[in-house]
């Protein structure tokens, strides 16, 4: 298994964090652009749920994402326009309360900041303090430059999202790779404008790999990838795709670790059947 962000053992600094003699410390974002500049991948996961977001943690991910995928993980929804504040904000606090390591950030869903500076602004402050986030992301480049500035001003570190921007997917025309061709130029332009507005790091997902490790190079930013290939600074899954728990289809882009779905319809038909059969519960499952 790969090492969580350390620097090498020969560059003559302190560790950013990762492996104190006192145990883990917490990512901050500036772990991020230490860990740009010294070449060390940053991962990261979504969790909406205490129970993943403690095994992530422990086993050495760098941030988490509460994100509003959460609409078709946990609320089943057939995208993630429907989701909400107040559905999100729980999820988020369970996860923060449930690290003591990774950076947990918190998506900002459609129609909760797109009306502009102020909007974003309240819309941050509440995930801040009602779910005790570290940090927020929100989708756009150039079109959501004035509210990154305006929540970054206020203390809150933002993640930036750009190329295929999923509470954009109707405008965009369905789920369609972003930066093709002369749309490459736009692509950067956003990915500049996020930096700067003051973002600690952007998600580049869709993108054509050539196109993000062009951005990847022009930014004192992370890039964090999601279908973006191997030239970004750090990799980011929907762990419902990773671990083979999402039925029909899945990404191109996605390697699936785990095929978790397989293991648990196994164990449900395996105590199904011993229910019926009567070898659960056994004596020893009993009380006297």
């Amino acid at each position: 298994m790969p090492e969580p962000i350390v620097p090498p053992a020969d560059v003559p600094v302190q560790q950013p964090y990762g492996h104190a003699p006192e145990g883990p410390k917490r990512v901050r974002t500036r772990h991020f652009q230490t860990a740009k500049l010294q070449g060390i991948p940053i991962t990261g996961l979504t969790s909406y749920d205490m129970l993943t977001a403690q095994i992530f943690d422990e086993a050495g991910i760098d941030f988490l994402l509460v994100g509003d995928s959460a609409g078709n993980n946990v609320f089943g929804y057939e995208t993630t326009l429907p989701v909400t504040v107040d559905e999100l904000i729980p999820l988020t606090r369970a996860v923060a309360r449930a690290v003591s390591r990774a950076l947990v950030v918190a998506d900002l869903p459609f129609g909760s900041y797109e009306s502009g500076p102020d909007q974003a602004l309240a819309t941050a402050v509440r995930f801040m303090k009602e779910s005790q986030a570290h940090a927020v992301k929100l989708e756009g480049g150039e079109r959501s430059h004035k509210q990154i500035r305006r929540i970054v001003s206020a203390g809150i570190p933002v993640m930036g999202h750009i190329g295929f921007t999923p509470q954009s997917e109707h405008g965009l025309g369905g789920h369609i790779i972003q930066g093709r061709g002369e749309a490459a130029e736009a692509l950067i332009i956003d990915a500049l404008a996020v930096q700067e507005a003051g973002a600690f790091a952007v998600v580049l997902e869709m993108v054509p790999a050539s196109v993000a490790a062009q951005v990847t190079e022009r930014l004192s930013i992370p890039t964090i990838g999601v279908g973006a290939g191997p030239s970004v600074d750090g990799q980011l899954l929907v762990w419902t795709d990773f671990a083979g728990m999402t039925s029909g289809r899945v990404p191109k882009f996605v390697r699936q670790y785990a095929d978790v779905r397989a293991v648990l319809t196994d164990a449900v038909q395996r105590f199904t059947a011993d229910v019926a059969s009567g070898a659960y519960p056994a004596p020893e499952h009993s009380y006297e």
